[in-house]
């Protein structure tokens, strides 16, 4: 009886999150500029609510940038003329239309490469639909002023480690050499055997690319298609394709990046149902807790009024 009330109870959550959503329609529309900044997102139709709140809430705070999609292969008509009436008509990439090359299909990898290719003229921006930014971000401003990378942090310890210091914080045979564990933990233990002849002293950061920066320039895909396939090496291809594995390349590349920055977590965070700091300024709401509780929806109902506020 437990689980069937807290299933129901996580419905009706998201009913509600649903209808105070469906408010950023009544939201002015925002003026996207062709200035260097791309806030670009994966999405479909199902999240088309909770996007808007996420990339107008963003754009609001940096005043600044375009916007750019990539189509999950759901995204309707009626989406698409949303998307236009309210973003600016934003670039739209068809999923089916990514070269992912050697790379695995699925698991974000087809927006992960689409953004390594946009960088090379633009400062790139990776925006999930399921954060809100909830107050001034002037470590983001400066990040794209200054031409750095940055990424949200997985946990409030994270810090930037060389492959081989991470690989020696997990045990190969609970990790790397177990079938059954978590893509991210299983690489993240084989860093050290991981070969990258562009990178002299390779680092990692256990980042989240639910929010991340990708400066402008360099060839990162190159970078991950070749840590890709290293990967593949050590854990075969149908474990390297695994959820999670997009994320573990984000990190690689975020961590090599010169001068890359790592949000302060006091102020940049995912929301693990433990309270909401008085200064949060931009939310992770992922999905294991997105709709405990109400944080979601009253996060969403003050970035809409703030939205209003402002327009």
């Amino acid at each position: 009886m437990n689980g069937i009330a807290s299933k129901l109870n996580r419905l009706w959550k998201e009913r509600m999150h649903r209808v105070a959503a469906r408010a950023v329609l009544d939201t002015p529309p925002i003026a996207p500029a062709d200035d260097g900044l791309i806030l670009f997102s994966m999405i479909g139709t199902r999240v088309l609510l909770p996007y808007l709140v996420a990339v107008k809430s963003l754009f609001g705070r940096l005043g600044r940038g375009r916007i750019a999609i990539l189509d999950d292969g759901t995204l309707t008509a009626a989406d698409r003329a949303v998307l236009a009436a309210h973003l600016g008509h934003p670039v739209i990439v068809s999923i089916d239309d990514v070269d992912t090359g050697p790379c695995p299909r699925g698991g974000c990898w087809e927006r992960l490469l689409t953004l390594l290719d946009m960088r090379a003229d633009a400062y790139v921006i990776q925006l999930d639909s399921d954060t809100i930014t909830l107050g001034d971000i002037p470590e983001v401003v400066e990040a794209i002023a200054s031409n750095r990378s940055f990424t949200l942090l997985g946990d409030p310890d994270s810090e930037f480690l060389s492959f081989s210091e991470m690989a020696s914080l997990l045990d190969d045979d609970g990790y790397l050499h177990n079938p059954a564990a978590h893509v991210q933990g299983a690489i993240e233990s084989g860093l050290d055997r991981v070969s990258l002849p562009m990178l002299t002293n390779p680092r990692y950061v256990r980042g989240c690319a639910g929010f991340a920066g990708f400066a402008r320039g360099g060839d990162a895909r190159m970078l991950a298609e070749t840590f890709s396939q290293e990967a593949t090496r050590l854990l075969g291809a149908e474990r390297w394709a695994r959820w999670g594995s997009e994320q573990v390349a984000s990190n690689m590349i975020v961590a090599n990046d010169p001068n890359a920055l790592l949000l302060p977590y006091d102020h940049y965070f995912n929301f693990w149902d433990e309270g909401m700091p008085e200064d949060a300024r931009f939310v992770h709401f992922i999905g294991s807790c997105r709709h405990s509780g109400s944080a979601y929806i009253d996060a969403t109902r003050a970035a809409i009024s703030a939205l209003r506020a402002a327009g």
